[in-house]
């Protein structure tokens, strides 16, 4: 896991983050494009974080608590790679969600590529994958700017437009 960039530190979500990752998903800002609108408790927060635990427990990895550098006490977003089920099939997606103050700043696009370099490094994905909302302009011209390309929709939300599913290959060297 990267512990930083020149701009952002990330790390392993913590028990003490769950306050913060309320308030970032439980603000209706941070949740325009979110189907199922803000989060409602903190203890649905405790849910996500028990489940990202749970990720990393077993995979190794999963979503990181973002601050920037020069402030790593304070939790600015959320974000990396794990698996996530798209209805019925698992794949490996990258996600993000950022404090309203955290946004315009280029850090969903820096989260994106330190997450792909942890995807396509160490772990040696073959595939990450990108979920969004057909009308995130701003998502969708970042998973765009990391590489992703379009790999086909997943009606996912009833009564709405499908999501649309971007991805990018694990890049083939002579050594693989």
């Amino acid at each position: 896991m990267p512990a930083a960039t020149s701009r952002l530190t990330y790390r392993k979500p913590e028990a003490r983050d769950v306050q913060r990752l309320f308030a970032i998903f439980g603000d209706p800002q941070t949740n325009l494009f979110n189907p199922n609108g803000p989060m409602a408790s903190l203890a649905d927060a405790q849910r996500l974080l028990d489940h990202w635990l749970e990720q990393w427990a077993t995979q190794g990895y999963g979503w990181w608590a973002v601050a920037r550098s020069e402030q790593p006490e304070r939790i600015i977003g959320f974000g990396g790679v794990a698996p996530l089920n798209y209805l019925t099939e698992r794949r490996i997606n990258l996600g993000y969600r950022f404090a309203v103050e955290a946004w315009g700043q280029g850090f969903a696009t820096q989260l994106g590529r330190d997450a792909l370099a942890q995807a396509f490094g160490p772990l040696r994905l073959p595939a990450v994958f990108g979920l969004v909302r057909p009308d995130h302009a701003a998502s969708i011209r970042v998973l765009e700017k990391l590489g992703m390309h379009p790999f086909g929709v997943l009606d996912d939300v009833l009564g709405q437009a499908p999501s649309l599913v971007l991805r990018i290959c694990r890049p083939t060297t002579a050594v693989d």
